[in-house]
């Protein structure tokens, strides 16, 4: 487990601290913020800090308490998170924790339930977690983390006090990435494509996601040549169908932005900038938000746990894609 904050946290991690220091933290927080900020290490830091036996700005690392959580488990925490990337949270689970809140700590201090993400909660979990929420019982805490919390029931939202993570600073989280790519140019790149967010554009730079990118580049270039949408969506056939909708509204979004402002220091995949001109050119702004709503929809329907066939999902969608290239 992670005992410390990333260095881009220090002022929402001193906000905590001081309300942990006057007692006066909430039974329920909800840490909301996009996918790639940190808000899972900002949890776990503060899970271990409150745990702690002799905690100070952060946890000691040497107590009893710590070391069990070093080792993977500690009495007095759950964790409850889907079985698989994309699935949900049922209510099975969340009987649970229904349960673990009726017990006494074992260490005789708090006892901390981590739920994440929130928004992959049923309809039916997230009424059964109400109950734990409304009375939790003595030096119980509730973190729960959402990276879209409008997903979330409001009932949920109403009884949590949230904290949305500001938007790391450029300095610190530049630092830290450069050091992590061991390249200054490169985490420029990157951290623009990110919008920012440190943690994802580490993971846009890997070799893997990295490909992705560019097989995608490579197809949308031929597309604008005429390709054959259907052939070319079978580059794709063993990508992962979010990671594809991903870059694909970032695309548009971008696109969007460049034709309705016609600013370009507002674009984030500035290597793109001669397919979004082409785009530009041969489609109304019109016709990408509606392809824009595509990929939106489809990404929620993933997200609520649906199984769509991917293949053509992705061969309806490059279609729409080619005629406005090509239009």
């Amino acid at each position: 487990m992670d005992m410390t904050p990333w260095p881009w946290q220090t002022s929402i991690w001193q906000r905590l601290i001081a309300l942990a220091n006057e007692s006066r933290l909430p039974h329920a927080l909800m840490l909301t913020g996009p996918a790639g900020l940190g808000k899972e290490r900002l949890a776990q830091a503060l899970i271990a800090r409150q745990l702690c036996q002799a905690p100070g700005d952060t946890a000691c690392g040497a107590c009893h308490a710590c070391q069990m959580l070093m080792s993977g488990y500690h009495p007095d925490l759950m964790e409850i998170m889907p079985a698989e990337r994309g699935k949900q949270i049922r209510i099975d689970a969340i009987r649970d924790i229904n349960a673990f809140v009726s017990q006494t700590a074992q260490q005789g201090g708090y006892r901390i339930i981590h739920l994440a993400p929130a928004e992959a909660m049923t309809v039916a979990a997230s009424n059964a977690l109400l109950k734990s929420l409304e009375e939790p019982g003595r030096e119980t805490l509730f973190i729960l983390q959402s990276d879209i919390p409008s997903r979330t029931l409001p009932t949920i939202r109403s009884r949590c006090q949230q904290w949305s993570h500001p938007q790391p600073e450029r300095a610190s989280s530049m630092a830290w990435l450069t050091g992590e790519l061991e390249d200054r140019q490169q985490a420029e790149f990157w951290w623009q494509v990110a919008g920012g967010r440190p943690l994802l554009a580490r993971d846009l730079a890997a070799p893997e996601a990295r490909q992705l990118r560019q097989d995608l580049r490579e197809l949308f270039e031929s597309l604008v040549r005429g390709g054959d949408p259907v052939a070319e969506a079978a580059r794709l056939d063993k990508q992962a169908l979010s990671d594809i909708l991903w870059h694909g509204v970032l695309w548009l979004e971008d696109l969007i932005r460049l034709g309705v402002s016609g600013d370009t220091e507002s674009v984030r995949n500035r290597d793109l900038m001669p397919l979004y001109r082409q785009a530009i050119k041969n489609g109304r702004i019109r016709d990408w938000f509606r392809l824009l709503d595509y990929a939106h929809e489809q990404r929620r329907l993933l997200a609520a746990g649906g199984n769509p066939n991917a293949q053509l999902v992705i061969e309806s969608w490059l279609i729409r894609w080619s005629a406005l290239l090509r239009s």
